[in-house]
């Protein structure tokens, strides 16, 4: 019987604007025009240097260092200034929108009695940012655990346990849905709970148990 539904955050209870367009949008901002192509090679460029795995030691700075790499791929050197204004101002530039299937389903599993929670590999900060930007209520989730929350990311096992154990479940009562195969479905498979893809646009071909709107978990649980 399931005890708790845990969620991913970003593409899956939220969509956010593009990052190459907002990365444009603020370097715009401050005076530096660049062209979406020439964006997107250096945003790949710096993520091949320094990949989301160094988040789990390097937590908010982080994002300074690799917004550092990837201003200087642009040619922009010496400007720490901005690399550190790119982070602080993300959210203030890119668009943080609720799906539209979200509120119904949290609204009937908790009132099923399902404790919920969120598990992502995004920072604190920036979850912290993105939930007073949405009509979300923070009281429909029991944890939410980040990054930081214990220094480990999805796929990791640890990850998933360590969040149970705080909500005094087991992973064979708890669900986690998410929107990639690697990180949340795998990633929560291999750590012994069900799993379900969201896959709202059925763009996903892997052979793995999908729904393509979250009210589907309403007949599941």
């Amino acid at each position: 019987m399931l005890k708790a539904v845990l969620f991913d955050l970003g593409d899956t209870l939220v969509k956010t604007s593009n990052i190459v367009e907002t990365l444009q949008k603020i370097l715009k901002a401050y005076g530096i025009h660049r062209t979406q192509e020439e964006i997107t090679i250096a945003h790949e460029k710096a993520g091949k240097l320094l990949g989301f795995e160094y988040m789990k030691t390097m937590f908010d700075d982080y994002w300074v260092k690799r917004n550092t790499i990837f201003l200087e791929k642009l040619g922009i050197f010496g400007r720490d200034d901005l690399a550190k204004i790119i982070s602080e101002q993300w959210w203030d530039y890119s668009n943080v929108v609720v799906h539209s299937d979200v509120k119904e389903t949290l609204n009937q599993l908790k009132q099923r009695g399902l404790k919920m929670g969120i598990i992502t590999n995004g920072l604190q900060t920036d979850i912290d940012k993105i939930m007073a930007k949405i009509e979300l209520n923070p009281n429909f989730f029991d944890i939410v655990v980040t990054v930081d929350t214990f220094g480990r990311m999805k796929p990791e096992k640890e990850i998933f346990h360590r969040a149970l154990d705080v909500l005094n479940v087991t992973p064979t009562e708890a669900l986690f849905v998410g929107d990639t195969v690697e990180y949340d479905y795998e990633g929560a498979k291999q750590a012994g709970l069900k799993a379900l893809l969201i896959d709202r646009e059925h763009k996903i071909n892997e052979d793995v148990e999908k729904i393509h709107d979250l009210r589907e978990i309403l007949a599941l649980v």
